[in-house]
Order: C-alpha cells, then sequence, then structure tokens
C-alpha cells in the first residue's frame, strides 16, 4: 500500500494527486501545481505567439501549453478513478471482533463497559448482559462528569473542615508531646541533680576518710623520715671522726659525742606501723542498699559513714563476724519484746488510772500519745539499724507498723467500753 500511495503522490506537492492533468510529454501532475509552474515559466522564449511554454518537473523538457492554458490539458481519468478508490478504502472501517473473526463490533456492552459483536451478545461471554448503542451511550453519559463534579463539590466543605480539625489534632498533639518532653527534661534533670548531691555527699565523706587516714600515717611517715635523716647524719659523723687528724683528746672527746648520740638514736623508739582497713566499701556498700531503692526514695538513699579501722587478723574479724550476725539476729526480738513490756505497762496505768474514772477520755489521748510516741522511737530504731548494719528490715518495719495500728485499736474500744 505504501508503494502504491507512492505512485498516487505529486512530484510537486507530495499530495495525493488533485485533477490531475497529462502534459504534452506524458508526465502527470496536479492542476494547481501546473499553474504555479505556469507562472514561473516566463523566461522562456515564446516559440509560437498563441503557444505558453512550461517545463516540465520530471524531465526538464520545455514543453508547449495550448492557448487555453492548464485547463486545456487532458485529465488522467483512470488515474482519478483509481485515487477516488484509493481514498475509499483508506477510509476507518469498524473494528472486528477478535473472538468472532469478520463479525463487527457494533454494541456496547454496558456491564463490561465494552464494544461486542451480535456473536458475543448471543453465544459468547457477554450472553445476557444489558447492551446499548455506542453513540446513545455516549449521549447519555456526556453530562455525568458534570453532575459527578457537582456531588463532589457538595463534599468539599465537610472534606476541608476534617483537613482543619486534623491539623489542629496534630498540632494539639504535637503540643503535648513537646510539654511531655519538657517535663522528663526536667523530671531527669531534677534526678541528676539529686544523684549529684548523692554523690557529693558520698564523695564528701570518702574525703573526710582520706583525711583520717592522713591524720593517721603522716605523722608515723614523718617520723619515719626524721629518723632515716639522724641516720644519715650518724653515718657521715662517723665517716668524719675515722678521718680525723687531731689530737689524741679530741678524737676521744669526739668519739664520745658520737657515742651519745648513737646511744640516743638506738634507743629512739620506732613508730608502730599500723593497718588501718576502709569500711564500707563503696562497691558492696551501694550494690547491697542502692538497687532495692526506688526513684523517690533517692531522696533518702543512705550515705554511709565511712571509717578507718584497724584491720585485724582473721581469726579476730571471724569471731568478730559472728558477733555481728549473732546480735543481728537477736536485736529484732528484742525490739518487739521491749515494744511488748511497754505496751503492757502502759495498760497497766490504764487500770491505776491516777486521773480518776470521771477523767477516762482525757486519760486515753494520753495514753494513746505515749503509745504512739513509743512505737514510733522503736521504729526508728528499726530504720537506724537498717542504715547501720546493713540488715534489710523492711519486714520488720511494717510488722511495727502493723502492731501500732493493732494496739490503737484495742486501746480505742477499751476506752469507748469504759467511756459508757
Amino acid at each position: 500500500m505504501e508503494s502504491l500511495e507512492e505512485d498516487l503522490t505529486c512530484s510537486v506537492c507530495y499530495q495525493l494527486f488533485s485533477d490531475p492533468r497529462v502534459l504534452p510529454c506524458s508526465h502527470t501532475f496536479c492542476q494547481p501545481c501546473l499553474e504555479n509552474l505556469l507562472q514561473v515559466s516566463t523566461n522562456y522564449s515564446i516559440w509560437r505567439p498563441l503557444r505558453l511554454p512550461i517545463k516540465c518537473p520530471n524531465c526538464r523538457s520545455v514543453v508547449e501549453l495550448p492557448p487555453a492554458g492548464v485547463d486545456a490539458l487532458p485529465s488522467n481519468v483512470s488515474l482519478r478513478a483509481i485515487i477516488e478508490k484509493y481514498q475509499r478504502d483508506e477510509e476507518p472501517r469498524p473494528p472486528s471482533c477478535q473472538e468472532h473473526p469478520r463479525q463487527p463490533l457494533n454494541m456496547y456492552c454496558i456491564q463490561d463497559r465494552q464494544l461486542i459483536c451480535g456473536l458475543c451478545l448471543t453465544v459468547g461471554q457477554h450472553h445476557g448482559h444489558p447492551i446499548d448503542d455506542l453513540q446513545a451511550a455516549f449521549a447519555r453519559e456526556k453530562a455525568t462528569p458534570q453532575q459527578l463534579a457537582e456531588l463532589s463539590e457538595h463534599r468539599w466543605a465537610e472534606v476541608c473542615e476534617l483537613g482543619e480539625q486534623l491539623e489542629q489534632e496534630k498540632t494539639q498533639c504535637e503540643g503535648l508531646l513537646r510539654q511531655d518532653r519538657d517535663d522528663v527534661t526536667q523530671f531527669f534533670h531534677s534526678l541528676a541533680l539529686v544523684m549529684a548531691k548523692k554523690k557529693e555527699a558520698y564523695l564528701e565523706v570518702l574525703d573526710k576518710a582520706a583525711a583520717e587516714v592522713s591524720q593517721a600515717y603522716d605523722p608515723l611517715i614523718q617520723r619515719v623520715k626524721e629518723l632515716q635523716e639522724e641516720q644519715l647524719e650518724l653515718m657521715s659523723l662517723g665517716s668524719s671522726v675515722e678521718e680525723e687528724e687531731e689530737s689524741p683528746l679530741a678524737f676521744l672527746e669526739k668519739v664520745h659525742l658520737f657515742r651519745e648520740r648513737v646511744d640516743k638514736f638506738l634507743k629512739a623508739p620506732l613508730p608502730h606501723a599500723i593497718k588501718l582497713s576502709v569500711t564500707p566499701r563503696a562497691a558492696d556498700y551501694l550494690q547491697q542498699h542502692w538497687p532495692p531503692l526506688t526513684i523517690g526514695a533517692l531522696e533518702e538513699a543512705p550515705v554511709p559513714a565511712v571509717c578507718c579501722c584497724t584491720r585485724r587478723s582473721s581469726a579476730e574479724a571471724a569471731a568478730a563476724d559472728q558477733s555481728a550476725a549473732a546480735a543481728r539476729d537477736s536485736w529484732p526480738d528484742q525490739l518487739l519484746a521491749v515494744s511488748a513490756l511497754l505496751v503492757t505497762l502502759l495498760l497497766t496505768a490504764v487500770w491505776l488510772n491516777p486521773l480518776g474514772g470521771a477523767d477516762w477520755p482525757h486519760f486515753g489521748q494520753l495514753v494513746h500519745s505515749q503509745t504512739g510516741d513509743l512505737l514510733a522511737s522503736v521504729e526508728e530504731g528499726v530504720m537506724w539499724a537498717w542504715t547501720t548494719t546493713g540488715v534489710t528490715l523492711h519486714g520488720w518495719s511494717s510488722q511495727l507498723s502493723l502492731l501500732r495500728d493493732q494496739v490503737f485499736q484495742v486501746m480505742a474500744a477499751f476506752f469507748e467500753t469504759l467511756s459508757s
């Protein structure tokens, strides 16, 4: 088809021939193209007065036109008929069905939204589907986009309002997060201050212990250095006496003085070496007392009283540890026994009632206050033992609190009975 179209194309305008005319040289051109060529061929000589010369674009030969011009040239009827047929064949044809060859797609399936043929509707996969004419469906749906746009406009305000609401919620949440960030920063800053304060207190205790170490060892070290200097002076003096070449009397005198200094040096007591140990050790103490603490209890976190005591032998240390363990095991029972004894004494005082039977309520309040103070003192003793001995006594503290509550309840019921 491409070669045929090339044969049907004018060599001047490169379009399909329009009103093809034949020159005397047998070449064919469009009638408008020949008119344009005639206008540019005025430079050629006129061979005959009534003839118009023209140069053929194909063979380059000059030919003469009739006096009537291009319109008098013969028309190429055969070529015109071929062009008309070619143009009819080139017109777009309706597409055919791929499933059913040579069947035109002349129906529109509404359900599947595609063109189908008659066989597709009757025996094919579109059997029973609603159909319509393509142009009719096009005309019916032509206004649908505008209607859908109007429907979407009704929701525009709702969507915009939702967008603003989401932006506000986001801003509010971001504000809350910024506040939480500031709170977290402030909380851990405060926590860091507390930890720094505890660290400073612990280091201060260690500095005091270091001062005790210096106070214990520095005088002894200084005394040893003085003895070393004294010994060096004696050695130098002995050398000088041996080298002395004076009279025997002077020599004997110097030897006497040297003997006195040596005797004094030998009789001078040497300082006793002491062995101090630091107790409690920081790593052991922190590992034992700090892990059970909560954040709220950091302010009351214990800081030990570090002391430097004389180091004992293994046997002495074992005996002391056994004695301390026995004391730690027995002292809670002793505290409980003391508290029970004191409560018994208070109840005995109730029976005696020095204020008289008419003043039971006042006397009951007095006994209640004294009992509370007494048990509070016992509880403080428990906490003191916990901080000094390193024994975990949370259970005993709870038991004392429970005992105090029970004593108060019994006494309240007792005085209420007496008052009635």
